[in-house]
C-alpha cells in the first residue's frame, strides 16, 4: 500500500471543491430582507439572532450526529411530520434550526452480543430508508458530498446513515463492503479486538484501508489514543470525531487532549463538538467556549458541530433541540466569530470531509482492489 498511500493527499486536494452554492431552503420561512444601501459596517451591526438565521439560509447546520434510529426503532409509534410524538428532533424543530444535513447513527447498545449487533444495524439502516421513503418532500438519502449539496439545493435534509459500530463488521471485510453498499457512510473505530488501547492490530490497518478504498468516514470518538495517532498515520481520507469536546475543559473520556486536537488539525480531520452536558457542559456558553477551544487549537476548518439529539444525553438547557441552532450560532457571531469561519463550522467542513473520504476512494480503487483479507490470517 505505500505506493498508493504515500500519493494520495485528498484533504490538500479535495479543498477546492468544498464551496457550496449560498442558496436559502425554499421550504423554511422567508427571511427579512435588509434594507438597500446598508453596506457590511450595518451588517456587523445588526442582532445577532438575525445574522445567524442569515447565514444559516445560505450554510445549513451539517448535525454530525443524531440518534433517531435507535429512537424510533424503540417507539410503538411516532409522528416524524407534525411533531407530536415526543421526539427531540422532528421535521418541524429541524426546519426552525436550519439543519440541511445529519448523521443518523445506526450504533447499538454495548451489551448485545456480535450476532445481534450484526442484526440490528441492518434494522437499523432499514428504518432509515423506510423513514426518509416516508417523507420525501423533507429528506433524502445522501452518501457523499455530491448528494448531500444535491438535497440541500432540492430544499430536502441530507440523511446519511452512520456511524455504525465497529462491531457491526463482524471480522469481515466483506461484511463492511455490504454495509456500504446499503448506503453506510461511517463507521466508529473503537471496541472491538482489531482497534483497541494498543492501537491497530494489523487486520485493523487493513479495515482503515479499505474504508479509503469505498470512502467510508471513520469515526475516531472514544477511540483509544494510540488508535487515534495509527489511524491518523495511514489513513488518506479525512479522519471525524463524531462526538467530542475539549479534554481541556471537560474531562470525558471521548474529548481529545490539545495535543490531539493540535495532530488532527495538522491531519485535517474533524472533531464534531456534542451538545451533551457531560461532555461540553450544561449550557449554550459552555458549548461555545469548547467550539472557541478546538477552533483555535485545531484550526477553524477542523470544527463541527454534533446535536445528539433523540440519546440518552442530557442537553444544555438552551439547546434542548434541533431548533435552538441559531441561539447557538448567535452567540458565536456575538464573540466576534467571522461569518467564514461559521460558514465552515455549520457547513463546509462537513462537505470538506466528505469530499476528501469520495477523493480518496476514487483515487484508491484506481491502483487497490477489494480486499481480501482474513482476521484469522492477519492476526492470528
Amino acid at each position: 500500500m505505500a505506493d498508493l498511500q504515500d500519493e494520495i493527499n485528498a484533504t490538500a486536494e479535495a479543498g477546492e471543491l468544498d464551496q457550496s452554492p449560498a442558496r436559502p431552503d425554499p421550504r423554511t420561512e422567508p427571511l427579512p430582507e435588509r434594507e438597500p444601501g446598508h453596506g457590511p459596517e450595518a451588517a456587523e451591526a445588526a442582532d445577532p439572532l438575525e445574522r445567524a438565521h442569515a447565514l444559516l439560509a445560505a450554510h445549513p447546520v451539517a448535525d454530525g450526529y443524531s440518534g433517531l434510529p435507535g429512537t424510533l426503532r424503540d417507539l410503538p409509534w411516532y409522528d416524524f411530520e407534525t411533531g407530536d410524538s415526543g421526539l427531540e428532533s422532528d421535521l418541524p424543530r429541524l426546519r426552525a434550526g436550519r439543519v440541511g444535513a445529519q448523521l443518523w447513527s445506526v450504533r447499538v447498545p454495548e451489551w448485545l452480543g456480535t450476532d445481534q449487533v450484526v442484526r440490528t444495524t441492518l434494522e437499523q439502516i432499514d428504518l432509515v430508508k423506510h423513514v426518509v421513503g416516508n417523507h420525501p418532500e423533507w429528506l433524502r438519502l445522501a452518501r457523499d458530498a455530491s448528494e448531500t449539496t444535491d438535497a440541500r439545493n432540492c430544499g430536502r435534509m441530507a440523511t446519511l446513515i452512520g456511524p455504525a459500530r465497529g462491531t457491526a463488521l463482524g471480522d469481515s471485510l466483506g461484511a463492511l463492503r455490504g454495509l456500504h453498499s446499503l448506503g453506510l457512510c461511517a463507521v466508529t473505530l473503537c471496541g472491538t479486538s482489531w482497534a483497541g488501547a494498543d492501537g491497530l492490530t494489523a487486520f485493523g490497518e487493513e479495515v482503515v484501508r479499505e474504508m479509503n478504498r469505498l470512502g467510508l468516514l471513520a469515526d475516531l470518538s472514544g477511540a483509544s489514543e494510540a488508535t487515534v495517532r495509527r489511524v491518523l498515520a495511514i489513513s488518506k481520507a479525512p479522519v471525524i470525531f463524531t462526538r467530542s469536546g475539549a479534554a481541556a475543559l471537560r474531562d470525558h473520556p471521548d474529548n481529545l487532549s490539545d495535543e490531539l486536537l493540535a495532530e488532527v488539525g495538522e491531519h485535517k480531520g474533524l472533531c464534531m463538538v456534542p451538545l451533551a452536558a457531560d461532555r461540553t457542559g450544561s449550557s449554550a456558553r459552555e458549548v461555545a467556549d469548547h467550539l472557541d477551544h478546538v477552533r483555535r487549537v485545531a484550526g477553524p476548518e477542523c470544527v463541527g458541530i454534533a446535536g445528539m439529539y433523540d440519546t440518552p444525553e442530557v442537553h444544555p438547557e438552551d439547546l434542548v433541540d434541533p431548533s435552538d441552532y441559531p441561539q447557538l450560532i448567535a452567540a458565536l457571531l456575538d464573540r466576534g466569530w467571522p461569518e467564514a469561519d461559521v460558514a465552515l463550522l455549520t457547513w463546509g467542513n462537513f462537505q470538506r470531509a466528505l469530499r476528501g473520504a469520495d477523493f480518496t476512494a476514487r483515487a484508491t480503487r484506481e491502483r487497490r482492489t477489494a480486499s481480501t483479507a482474513r482476521i484469522e490470517r492477519l492476526d492470528g
